[in-house]
């Protein structure tokens, strides 16, 4: 089979659009944040399979095998400590928090809420009926709050990253804290660094640092989170089939989902998680990651028009860059002239709203390019 190369997009450029010199554009212009880029080789990989994998029966071997591909890579690749299992199912992470409303939250959760999809967990368990209304903890946008040890709290849910604002911040248990400690790491999974032993639920999607689409869930459970489903599975709680997290656990020991999945997706994802743990596990690509963020964050504040939007370095994400611009210069117009020159995908969330652009820094962006994707800003502002 001839070898897959993903080219840059034709330029959409009019006479009234700046056309970037070729040598200073990145050699591939994919840098969003979800969907995110895909490697060439793992959809030659999958072209490769297509014979045998695509269309054929979830519940048979040659899928199953691969799901447990998935879970033991997974598993290799965030060195679970024994008893820790990996489940999956279809519906994404929206799926999974309403899932855990059901089966990981008891009675109250709390929630660190500093952005749009932080929110939503929150959001999600205060519209349970059959919950207390939980304790929401905020922080201004561009920083993360701390949480507070409550005796009431039998779940306390973090997240890794929060994609809208590119802060992130560190996956440690609450001092005094006897409940689960559940971390949504959508964006972060893969590309950030984290301590299984600090968590009991690591839940994320596939189509950030892992590189293939969403649709599907993942979360890392602990024997704690285990039990915690046990219990609520068997307690009588009324739970809809799709959100029932016990029958996720069942089937995923069986290495299948409870209703048919992307098989692509599956396939893109065991991929990814086999070339980082052949590469040297997850030092490997969240130190990929952490290039990418250099190279941006010391351009940013090297720039005269640029800044870092997070202001605290420690709390700069590693995998979503958010640069502010000076409000002479037009980060709107900066976004629309990269796009025409096939740098695709850098526009800032859309209800941040603010004059700065967010670039995605996965594992599977060259930090190469990132620099190229900063001399191309360099250049646009230069010749506006």
């Amino acid at each position: 089979m001839a070898p897959i190369i993903f080219r840059k997009n034709k330029s959409m450029s009019s006479p009234d659009t700046p056309k970037i010199p070729a040598d200073l554009l990145p050699r591939d212009g994919r840098f969003g944040s979800g969907p995110s880029k895909i490697r060439a080789e793992q959809v030659a990989a999958l072209a490769a399979d297509a014979s045998t994998y695509l269309g054929t029966s979830h519940r048979q071997a040659t899928v199953r095998n691969k799901v447990g591909e998935v879970r033991d890579g997974l598993a290799a690749l965030f060195s679970l400590p024994e008893g820790y299992e990996v489940l999956l199912g279809n519906g994404g992470t929206t799926c999974f928090w309403d899932a855990a409303t059901f089966h990981l939250i008891a009675e109250q959760s709390q929630h660190l809420s500093f952005g749009e999809f932080s929110s939503k967990f929150a959001s999600a368990a205060k519209a349970a009926p059959h919950l207390k209304d939980p304790s929401i903890i905020t922080s201004d946008v561009g920083t993360h709050p701390v949480a507070v040890a409550d005796e009431s709290v039998d779940l306390y849910a973090f997240t890794h990253n929060e994609t809208s604002t590119g802060v992130m911040m560190p996956i440690e248990r609450p001092k005094g804290a006897s409940g689960l400690v559940a971390v949504d790491a959508t964006s972060g999974a893969g590309g950030l660094p984290v301590d299984p032993t600090q968590f009991d639920c690591y839940y994320f999607a596939p189509q950030k640092s892992f590189s293939s689409d969403g649709g599907l869930w993942l979360a890392l459970c602990s024997p704690s989170a285990i039990e915690r489903i046990e219990t609520l599975a068997s307690s009588g709680r009324w739970t809809p089939a799709f959100f029932d997290l016990k029958i996720a656990l069942d089937n995923s020991r069986l290495n299948q989902t409870y209703n048919t999945p992307a098989l692509a997706t599956i396939h893109l994802l065991a991929s990814q998680i086999k070339w980082m743990n052949d590469n040297g596990g997850l030092a490997f690509s969240s130190g990929r990651s952490r290039q990418s963020a250099e190279i941006l964050y010391t351009w940013a504040e090297a720039s005269d028009f640029a800044t870092p939007f997070v202001r605290k370095p420690s709390e700069r994400s590693s995998v979503v860059g958010t640069i502010d611009f000076h409000e002479d210069i037009d980060a709107n117009q900066i976004a629309k002239i990269l796009r025409a020159n096939g740098v695709v995908d850098t526009d800032p969330y859309r209800k941040l709203g603010r004059n700065q652009l967010r670039v995605a820094m996965f594992p599977s962006v060259d930090p190469e390019d990132v620099a190229s994707l900063c001399a191309s800003i360099n250049w646009i502002v230069g010749n506006l």
